[in-house]
């Protein structure tokens, strides 16, 4: 078995005149977190839009778990083992934690259409194992989303994200709108989920995250990739370079 669990060939996407994404070529070994970095309009996000079939790429084209993939959208890609935090999380704001870890894929006691019954105990139970696997502290299951706070609610999506992955996750800006402690919080979830050999990508802005979580950076610019580096021999300085466009690694001269 290829410890390579994603790859990706030529990945692009053109929106009319608009090159968004040009000529990605991108590999993510099993075990291995990654950081995608850039600019807003870098093309980080419409690389993940393809990878998980929100959007159909223009061209390229993408390997995962050994086999060459093509996503009719982003369920057959969770179906697949990956799955992805988006940064508008897609939580029902109305429902408890195990609703929404299980939304769309509900335990039932008894299915009989309009008048199957849920199995909320086996959803809570499992919800607890999930919770417990991810480091991830909920004090009260049964509140609603409604009634937690900007972190708690990022840890719920995590937290569903990470018990249904069964191969890769990718995780868009998971801190952004988050405290000090809340994204402290959630970055032990990820360093928990690297000691579970999980595989992830990360987009984030945070350098200071970045260094601190990740194996590997790459920077995207202008729809291109233009460096890809090992955290341990570089720099925030160099990261900075290269998403500026001062600088750009020898093996994509041209690219920028």
């Amino acid at each position: 078995m290829s410890d390579v669990i994603l790859r990706t060939e030529g990945l692009t996407k053109h929106y009319g005149g608009v090159h968004a994404l040009q000529d990605a070529n991108f590999e993510l070994r099993r075990g291995e977190h990654v950081a995608i970095m850039g600019d807003n309009g870098a093309g980080k996000s419409t690389f993940v839009r393809q990878i998980t079939g929100v959007e159909q790429r223009t061209s390229g084209r993408i390997w995962f778990d050994g086999r060459e993939v093509d996503f009719a959208g982003p369920l057959e890609a969770r179906e697949a083992g990956i799955e992805t935090v988006f940064q508008n999380l897609a939580l029902a704001d109305d429902l408890d934690v195990p609703s929404n870890l299980f939304l769309g894929r509900e335990k039932f006691w008894l299915r009989l259409g309009p008048f199957s019954i849920l199995d909320r105990k086996a959803m809570r139970a499992a919800t607890e194992a999930a919770l417990k696997r991810t480091a991830v502290k909920i004090p009260n299951l049964s509140n609603t989303i409604r009634n937690m706070s900007g972190g708690q609610r990022q840890c719920v999506a995590i937290a569903r994200t990470a018990t249904f992955a069964s191969k890769l996750i990718i995780m868009d800006e998971p801190t952004a709108a988050l405290g000090v402690q809340e994204t402290a919080q959630v970055e032990n979830i990820i360093r928990q989920l690297k000691a579970n050999g999980e595989p992830l990508i990360l987009i984030s802005h945070n350098m200071r995250q970045v260094f601190d979580l990740v194996d590997r950076i790459v920077v995207f610019r202008r729809g291109r990739i233009v460096a890809n580096l090992n955290k341990a021999e570089t720099s925030g300085e160099d990261v900075v370079s290269y998403i500026t466009g001062a600088k750009t690694a020898p093996e994509y001269e041209g690219a920028a």
